[in-house]
């Protein structure tokens, strides 16, 4: 059998890595779902960097953890291919091309306002991330569901978040449970999902390394945070650093779990944004590469920028708004995402460990099943706000439904997603290829359909 090597005896990152993650970062559009199709298609379909039981033991442990699970997903994937610096590798050029892009679309929102081309641009690229969404579920579940019980998890974990609005963590840990007391042995699971060829790392992971990488991560990530406190103490930068270190603690479920808590905050709390920029900068992170947490960037640079032009002749320490603005930015990036690498270089090792505990591996498995309906959740709530420009939320005691308005059906990106499926489900083009594609429509769709 061939053995799967460790982190630490995996090869030395190179160009070719980096071109790979970069492309990845580049593409990344249409928030976790797509996101984690693209590395899916990339890094286990292309490249074999993982197995596929690997990749979805990852994904599901990530789902876990606080913070955009698509990111440590790709930090995971990139520690387990080159140590701590193919994971540092990864985990930055999968959210620096979305970082800067933000960062020059809320210049130019400060500087101009509302752009439309971007926005046709952009419309044309989330119908191609529909159809992405789309392929890779159905890939993903023809893999993982093996059976009525992992099929029942999936239906129950979408009716839960999607009509009940359970809270998605309650969601993951009932599933766990399921899959803990289930009578389906860690063997027959294993057996059946386990790859023949590849055989785990199953060592006991280190409790003084884990803590030892704990008590460094912390450090790094906490000590410019306490320097801004003390030297920046007159300005905004210390509660930006405050609340957003807080909020990536809290932020488990992901991107759309923290999303609502994060707008109330900053918009009534902190009167940072009103409601409709708040909107504006959720529609930026929605149709640029990276996570959708990134649009605690775009708040962090419009709170700063208020707060330099508040000040006595539109400047603090001499520098300019715009500047003290991407000040801002820097600030909220580094408080969202460097614990990022710490959740996954500090609990990365437990993961292999844990899928090769029989109970552990059956509650895992249950949150792979979970996972797929919680992938198929987020694939129609973004149809349904891609493909309509109304849609409602109407509540009827414990249930909620969204209810798109049928007359307000965007016709001009429909035929965009039915060109993009084509040319994936029949012709199996590269993602970049129909993302470009998608992109030229819709930036035809802005010149030639009357709006």
């Amino acid at each position: 059998m061939r053995k799967v090597k460790s982190a630490d005896q995996s090869p030395k990152i190179n160009l070719g890595d980096l071109g790979v993650w970069l492309k990845i970062g580049i593409l990344s559009f249409g928030g976790p779902a797509a996101q984690i199709a693209l590395m899916h298609r990339e890094i286990v379909e292309k490249r074999q960097w993982l197995s596929e039981q690997q990749y979805l033991n990852a994904l599901s442990f990530c789902m876990l953890l606080p913070g955009p699970e698509a990111m440590q997903l790709a930090t995971y994937a990139g520690w387990r291919r080159a140590g701590l610096a193919g994971g540092l590798l990864a985990g930055l050029s999968f959210i620096m091309p979305g970082a800067l892009i933000i960062l020059a679309l809320a210049l130019i929102y400060v500087s101009f306002g509302q752009n439309l081309l971007l926005a046709s641009l952009f419309s044309g690229i989330k119908a191609a991330v529909i159809v992405i969404v789309l392929h890779s579920l159905l890939r993903i579940a023809r893999r993982t569901m093996r059976g009525i019980a992992d099929w029942s998890i999936a239906v129950l974990a979408f009716i839960g978040i999607f009509f009940v609005d359970i809270p998605f963590p309650l969601i993951l840990l009932i599933a766990a449970a399921f899959g803990y007391f289930a009578t389906t042995t860690g063997d027959e699971r294993t057996s059946s999902q386990q790859p023949s060829t590849t055989q785990l790392i199953t060592g006991q992971p280190s409790a003084t390394r884990t803590l030892m990488i704990v008590a460094a991560g912390l450090v790094i990530w906490l000590l410019p945070l306490l320097g801004l406190a003390l030297l920046a103490d007159q300005t905004i930068l210390p509660q930006l650093a405050h609340f957003f270190a807080k909020l990536a603690i809290v932020t488990f479920g992901g991107a759309y779990a923290v999303l609502a808590y994060m707008g109330q905050e900053v918009v009534s709390q902190y009167n940072w944004l009103s409601t409709p920029e708040m909107m504006d900068g959720l529609g930026l992170a929605e149709t640029t590469p990276g996570p959708l947490i990134l649009v605690t960037e775009f708040v962090g640079f419009i709170a700063a920028y208020r707060d330099a032009l508040a000040t006595s002749g539109g400047a603090v320490n001499g520098a300019s708004p715009l500047i003290f603005g991407c000040v801002g930015a820097l600030v909220t990036l580094w408080a969202t995402f460097a614990p990022c690498f710490l959740w996954i270089f500090s609990a990365g090792p437990y993961v292999e460990w844990i899928v090769a505990k029989p109970r552990l591996n059956n509650a895992l498995g249950g949150i792979t099943a979970a996972v797929v309906g919680v992938i198929a959740n987020l694939s129609v709530w973004f149809a349904m706000h891609v493909f309509f420009g109304e849609v409602e939320m109407v509540e009827r005691g414990m249930f909620q439904i969204l209810i798109p308005d049928l007359t307000s059906v965007e016709w001009g990106i429909v035929p965009i997603a039915l060109i993009c499926g084509l040319l994936l489900f029949w012709r199996q083009w590269d993602s970049w290829r129909i993302i470009a594609i998608a992109a030229a429509l819709g930036v035809g769709l802005y010149n030639f359909w009357p709006s």
